[in-house]
């Protein structure tokens, strides 16, 4: 088995963005002339090769922000989550996925978890379930429709970052445009302008988003969202890019909503790649059965040790 533990000097939510690639793009960019749904298509192909399975143990850290110095830092307390989530790849050409989140702390929200199954097919809606311990109920997370404007993507335990954000794939869903190349944080990039078609649009809180892409590395280093009215409403910035274990990552993601000012950072404490999880344990009943769940936890520390 090939697996890797990341000590806490390392961040990123695998499933979001974790992304590998060594080639010289720059020059491999220009002699393909590659538009900008090509590029989009090699961040998704290369962000599936990292690994078909994970086990990770993350910080979310959330609060309100304002900028002192020069920087931005929280302006109040912080509310502090640990998180265990499990994760693999399934179906056709292992394009879709299954997760489990549950938090292990603060004492009073463990538990409460949250299953998710993806698909890359536009035509397929992702599922979603939330589990509240404290009520012993487990939630169906609709997605948008066109009769429900003021409608959101559904929280992830209180943060900044919603079910809408963590999705990859349906790269059908939308129009693409290159805006332009240049340099961000010394690193040439190509900006993308990603517009959901019509059908996207109803399920969707954005009416837009733009993505700095690492031409290099294939990886996404910031996305600028905006609402169906063309105001910028939040952001996303991923930290410092390592190589860790023959896959790009960015040390952190931090997600800053703009209307409310507030913003989660997630930090990643450890990460497992190939791990043997079982698909019996990414369903419903891990939710709401504590011995169920915690039978495959266990065993899943023991393989990450």
């Amino acid at each position: 088995m090939n697996r890797l533990l990341v000590t806490s000097n390392y961040s990123l939510l695998v499933i979001v963005l974790s992304v590998f690639l060594s080639l010289s793009s720059v020059q491999v960019y220009a002699e393909t002339d590659l538009n900008a749904r090509e590029i989009m298509e090699k961040v998704d192909e290369e962000s599936r090769k990292s690994s078909d399975s994970a086990f990770t143990r993350m910080k979310l850290t959330t609060c309100k922000y304002g900028l002192s110095g020069g920087k931005v830092k929280c302006a109040e307390k912080a509310r502090v989550k640990l998180v265990e989530s499990a994760q693999i790849n399934t179906g056709q050409d292992n394009k879709d996925s299954k997760s489990i989140a549950i938090i292990l702390e603060p004492s009073s929200e463990k538990g409460i978890g949250m299953l998710s199954y993806s698909y890359d097919d536009s035509d397929r809606d992702n599922e979603t379930w939330l589990y509240l311990s404290a009520l012993g109920k487990v939630k169906r997370i609709s997605v948008r429709n066109s009769d429900d404007e003021e409608t959101e993507s559904a929280s992830i335990f209180g943060t900044e970052m919603t079910t809408e954000d963590q999705e990859t794939g349906k790269l059908d869903d939308y129009t693409y445009e290159l805006l332009g190349q240049g340099e961000f944080r010394g690193r040439e990039v190509a900006v993308i302008e990603s517009i959901p078609k019509p059908h996207r649009l109803s399920k969707s809180s954005y009416g837009k988003t733009q993505s700095w892409i690492d031409t290099e590395r294939l990886i996404t280093l910031k996305v600028q969202m905006f609402d169906k009215y063309n105001n910028p409403i939040k952001k996303l910035e991923v930290g410092k890019v390592e190589k860790i274990n023959d896959v790009w990552m960015g040390r952190s993601l931090t997600f800053f909503n703009t209307v409310s000012n507030r913003l989660t950072n997630m930090k990643l404490e450890a990460i497992n790649f190939d791990m043997e999880i079982k698909e019996d344990f990414l369903t419903q009943r891990a939710l709401t059965d504590q011995a169920f769940r915690e039978k495959f936890l266990k065993d899943l520390r023991k393989q990450a040790k």
